[in-house]
C-alpha cells in the first residue's frame, strides 16, 4: 500500500501536465473534425470548461484547478483518475460527433501513458536487446548487463499494473494484491538463479535486497529529508509494529544458520537442516498472513495514506493481460540474466556473493528507492518508511519463506543456512535500523550512519570471496 501511495504523490504532477497536452491535441482535434464535417458542439459545457481548467498556468504550477467559468475550485484528480481522463481525452469521449473509438483504445492509451510516465521507462528499450543478445551469444558481459538494465523499467512498470487491477477491489483484496506482487521481481530473479543451481546467488541478492532497503534507502531517505526539513516525525505505533517483525525475522534467519555453525563437531544432518528450514518458511508464512491481517485490517488506519478515491484506468482484461506479459517478459530476462552470471563473475573477477548481495538488489528496487527518497524530501516520512522498510519485511517473511518452498516442490533444496558473515551483517543491519527509528524521529546524520553501516557492508563482499 505505502509503495503505491508514494508513487501517486511523486507523479501526480508530472501527469497532470501530460493530461492538459492531451486535451489540448483533442481540441484541436475536434475542431478539425467539426470544420470537416460542418458541425458543432458545446465546447463550454463539455470539454473545452475541463480543458481551461487544467490548462490554467496558475493551476499547474499549485493549488486546485480553477473552473473558467464560476472561478470555484475543481476538485483534485487523484493520480489514476488523471490516466482515465486522458484515455478519455484522447478517444474523443467529450464530443458526442465523434466516433466511438475500438474497446481496446483504453487499454492502448493506458500502457502509453505508464511507459511515458518516467524516463526510467528508455531502458525498455534494453528489453528486445537483451533477449537478442542472449540469443545471438552476444557474450556473457552483454548478456547480463542488458538483461539486467532491462529488469529495472519492467519493476516499475509491474508495479504500475498491478495498482490498476488493486483500485478495482478494495482496500483489503487491493492491498493484498499489492504486497503479493511488491518484490515479484526479486522473487522471479531467485528462482531463476535457484533452478540453475546458483545457490549462493540465491540466498545473498534476498538479503542483500533487505539490506539494500534497510541501509542504503532507509538511509537516503533520511539524509536527503533531514537536508531538507531539521527533523521529521513518524508514526510510533506503525514503526514499533515493524521494528518487532524485522526482529523476528531476523530470528527465523539466523537460528537455522546458527544451528548448523554451532552444532556439535559441527555438522548437521542434510535432512535435519532441510526440516529446519522447511518448517521455520511455513511458520514465517504464517507471521506473513498475520502481518497483512494487521496492516489491511485491524489496524488500517495506521497505514492508510492520503492518496485519494482512484479509478482504473485499463479494463480488466487489459491489466490481466498486460501483467501476464510482462511477469513472463520479467522471467525470461532473468532467466538469461542468471544463465549468464557464472561467465560474467569470472570475467569481471566480482564474486557470485558480490553480485548478489549488491549489484542485483538494484534491478528490483531501483525505481521504489527513488520514490522513497522523493517522497522523504516532502516529508511524508510514513509513506517513505513504508516503502523501505515494508519491501524488506516483505521479502524475509514472503520471499525467502516462498523461494523454500518453490525449491521444495521443485526438487531444488533450498535451506536457510545462509553464509555467517551476510546472516552476521543482516543482524548488526536491522539492530541499527530498529535503533535509530526507535524514538519516531529522524535527522540527516541518521541517514549517514545508516549509509557508511551499507558501505562497509558492500566493500566487504567486494573483496570476501
Amino acid at each position: 500500500m505505502h509503495r503505491s501511495q508514494a508513487l501517486t504523490v511523486v507523479k501526480a504532477t508530472a501527469r497532470l501536465k501530460v493530461l492538459a497536452a492531451h486535451a489540448r491535441e483533442h481540441l484541436a482535434a475536434a475542431a478539425a473534425f467539426e470544420a470537416e464535417n460542418g458541425v458543432t458542439s458545446d465546447v463550454e459545457g463539455g470539454a473545452g470548461t475541463l480543458t481551461a481548467s487544467l490548462l490554467d498556468s496558475e493551476s499547474l504550477h499549485g493549488g486546485s484547478p480553477i473552473s473558467a467559468r464560476s472561478n470555484r475550485p475543481i476538485t483534485p484528480l487523484s493520480d489514476l483518475s488523471l490516466y482515465s481522463a486522458a484515455a478519455s481525452l484522447r478517444a474523443g469521449a467529450f464530443s458526442p460527433h465523434m466516433p466511438p473509438p475500438p474497446w481496446y483504445t483504453k487499454d492502448i492509451i493506458a500502457v502509453k501513458e505508464m511507459l511515458l510516465g518516467s524516463r526510467i521507462n528508455i531502458l525498455m528499450l534494453c528489453v528486445p536487446v537483451g533477449i537478442a543478445a542472449h540469443m545471438a551469444q552476444w557474450g556473457a558481459t552483454a548478456v547480463f548487463l542488458l538483461n539486467f538494465l532491462a529488469l529495472i523499467p519492467l519493476a516499475l512498470l509491474l508495479g504500475d499494473v498491478t495498482e490498476d487491477l488493486a483500485v478495482r477491489f478494495g482496500d483489503t483484496v487491493g492491498g493484498l494484491l499489492n504486497a503479493t506482487f511488491g518484490n515479484v521481481v526479486e522473487m522471479i530473479l531467485s528462482i531463476a538463479a535457484l533452478q540453475q543451481g546458483l545457490y549462493t546467488v540465491v540466498s545473498t541478492s534476498l538479503l542483500g535486497s533487505i539490506l539494500s532497503n534497510l541501509l542504503l534507502v532507509l538511509g537516503c531517505c533520511f539524509l536527503f529529508g533531514g537536508i531538507k526539513f531539521k527533523t521529521q516525525a513518524f508514526n510510533a505505533v506503525a514503526n514499533q509494529a515493524t521494528s518487532s517483525l524485522l526482529f523476528l525475522s531476523c530470528i527465523g534467519i539466523i537460528i537455522p544458520t546458527a544451528a548448523v555453525q554451532l552444532a556439535d563437531g559441527g555438522e548437521v544432518s542434510s535432512s535435519d537442516l532441510l526440516n529446519i528450514s522447511r518448517g521455520t518458511a511455513v511458520i514465517m508464512l504464517l507471521v506473513y498472513l498475520s502481518y497483512l491481517g494487521f496492516q489491511l485490517h485491524t489496524h488500517h488506519d495506521l497505514f492508510k495514506g492520503d492518496d485519494g478515491e482512484e479509478e482504473p484506468i485499463m479494463t480488466f482484461a487489459g491489466a490481466l493481460t498486460t501483467l501476464a506479459g510482462i511477469t513472463v517478459t520479467v522471467a525470461v530476462c532473468s532467466e538469461f540474466l542468471c544463465s549468464s552470471i557464472e561467465e560474467f563473475s569470472a570475467s569481471t573477477g566480482l564474486s557470485q556473493a558480490f553480485l548478489g548481495m549488491i549489484v542485483l538488489p538494484i534491478a528490483g528496487n531501483a525505481c521504489e528507492h527513488i520514490t522513497a527518497v522523493v517522497v522523504a524530501m516532502k516529508n511524508k516520512m510514513d509513506l517513505s518508511l513504508g516503502v523501505a522498510v515494508g519491501s524488506s519485511i516483505q521479502i524475509a517473511i514472503f520471499a525467502i519463506p516462498f523461494v523454500v518452498i518453490v525449491g521444495w516442490i521443485t526438487g531444488h533444496d533450498f535451506t536457510l543456512d545462509f553464509d555467517p558473515f551476510a546472516t552476521l551483517a543482516l543482524t548488526v543491519s536491522v539492530i541499527h535500523a530498529n535503533f535509530v527509528t526507535s524514538d519516531a524521529l529522524s535527522h540527516w546524520l541518521m541517514g549517514v550512519a545508516l549509509i557508511t553501516n551499507y558501505a562497509i557492508i558492500a566493500l566487504v563482499f567486494l573483496y570476501k570471496s
